[in-house]
């Protein structure tokens, strides 16, 4: 396994990070226990997860996933071992079963939604505490476009830092980060840190794949300028850049074949750029979800890619993308990829 220091912390996680949502739906508590040994086993140290998983969120599984992580530390004695992250839920139609319908980032809600998750997790304190996406109106989850709020009605950036002050002055968090976040967003809460001296966002949590590469825009400068790392979620976009969904193929269990809502990395376009991408994997002799992971892997602004997995074997694939180094000309191959179909999904 490899490492990489996160800027301004005392923090070192590895370059390949367990992502853990699928846990309390597609996956049993014994799967999630035998994926947690092995990704320990293999130097994995980011256990990622938030208190809405498992996904896709429901009342009937609300934060089923980290109790299942709070079950496998009590029983492992592996806290010390791991670098543990989790997210507060913002507002959403989707969150309405969290708090009454009230997951706002204000200190209530904050304080509320950390206590619990420290409860389920079983642990005193969480390495990194991430707001899972942000309480204004801005483009999530596949919108492509901002659109100006008719009534801002969201919780100022201060009020959140205040908040996020009182839970590391009483010792339950150690550093924060952003997810889903926009460029305006991320200056604007490390600049109201430094002038008033709130705690600093150290990581962001945003897709970034072969099919979404939107982060390289601006962000990717703001990161390099500002000392802030991405945690890289969704590096196989749903599992689509494997190839498994081509020609409209859907394997049975797989997520895209459950549910419908799942259609974020779907498209002519996109079709197209997966099929151009499994080709060049192909022509190599490489597998295309190692070639995929291994380009997130390779990305300067990266301090962990965010795997994850239903069964064990595409976590042993997934984790061993570590050993693949991609050469030169397939980096350019894919470059030419993305100039013909830049960013089909964002």
């Amino acid at each position: 396994m490899l490492y990489r220091k996160i800027p301004r912390t005392d923090v070192e996680v590895s370059l390949i990070g367990l992502g853990t949502m699928t846990w309390g739906e597609q996956n049993s508590q014994a799967e999630a226990f035998e994926q947690m040994d092995y990704a320990l086993e293999q130097g994995v140290t980011l256990f990622d997860t938030a208190e809405m998983y498992p996904v896709p969120p429901s009342a009937e599984t609300y934060s089923r996933t980290e109790s299942i992580i709070g079950g496998w530390l009590a029983d492992r004695g592996s806290r010390d071992k791991i670098v543990l992250a989790t997210k507060v839920a913002g507002p959403s139609v989707h969150a309405k079963h969290i708090r009454a319908g009230q997951s706002r980032l204000n200190r209530k809600n904050i304080e509320a939604a950390l206590d619990e998750s420290l409860k389920r997790l079983r642990t005193d304190r969480i390495d990194l505490y991430q707001l899972h996406w942000p309480d204004r109106a801005v483009p999530l989850f596949g919108t492509r476009d901002y659109s100006p709020p008719k009534r801002d009605e969201s919780i100022p950036i201060e009020e959140t830092l205040e908040a996020l002050e009182a839970i590391r002055e009483a010792g339950k968090v150690r550093y924060f980060g952003l997810s889903n976040e926009t460029p305006w967003g991320a200056m604007r809460f490390l600049r109201l840190a430094d002038e008033r001296d709130w705690p600093r966002v150290v990581t962001i949590q945003n897709a970034y794949n072969l099919l979404n590469r939107t982060f390289d825009g601006g962000l990717s400068e703001i990161c390099h300028q500002e000392d802030l790392r991405l945690l890289a979620y969704s590096p196989l976009a749903f599992g689509v850049l494997s190839g498994k969904y081509l020609d409209g193929a859907r394997p049975e269990g797989a997520r895209i074949t459950r549910w419908d809502r799942f259609s974020r990395y779907q498209g002519p376009n996109a079709e197209a750029a997966i099929a151009a991408y499994v080709k060049i994997a192909g022509e190599a002799g490489l597998d295309p979800a190692q070639m995929a992971l291994s380009f997130v892997n390779g990305r300067p602004s990266v301090a962990s890619n965010l795997i994850g997995a239903t069964t064990m074997q595409q976590l042993r694939d997934n984790i061993a993308s570590i050993d693949l180094q991609l050469p030169g000309e397939i980096r350019r191959q894919i470059d030419r990829i993305h100039s013909r179909y830049p960013n089909p999904c964002p």
